[in-house]
């Protein structure tokens, strides 16, 4: 059996608006899209992608599942997209490599440094 991962499924009070936000922020394209869902992905037929659902449920526990991306210059897209609307998260993660944030809805993710 061969497994092919097709994307991500984000949970969200208003997909369309968090959608628009992550696809601003990675520079994907929208692949589907109404009311309830969002899809994107980084080119038309290339995955994996990223699809908002909505879920009007609100989300208090901690996230058990977050993106890790690496940047050319961690400084420069972790002021991009503070600029861009997204928050700085302290999760007690101490001093690391890596910047922790939070997305418009609250959702982790982390942008990794350099490759060594």
């Amino acid at each position: 059996m061969t497994l092919e991962w097709e994307q991500v499924t984000v949970k969200a009070a208003d997909p369309v608006a968090l959608g628009q936000w992550w696809t601003e922020a990675l520079g994907w394209v929208v692949v589907d899209q109404d009311d309830d869902v969002f899809e994107i992905r980084p080119e038309p037929e290339r995955l994996p992608g990223l699809l908002f659902v909505r879920n009007d449920e609100e989300n208090n526990a901690l996230n058990r599942l977050h993106c890790d991306f690496r940047p050319d210059d961690q400084a420069a897209e972790v002021a991009r997209l503070l600029a861009h609307g997204a928050k700085r998260a302290d999760i007690g993660q101490g001093e690391q490599p890596w910047v922790v944030m939070h997305d418009p809805e609250g959702n982790e993710f982390c942008v990794l440094g350099q490759r060594h």
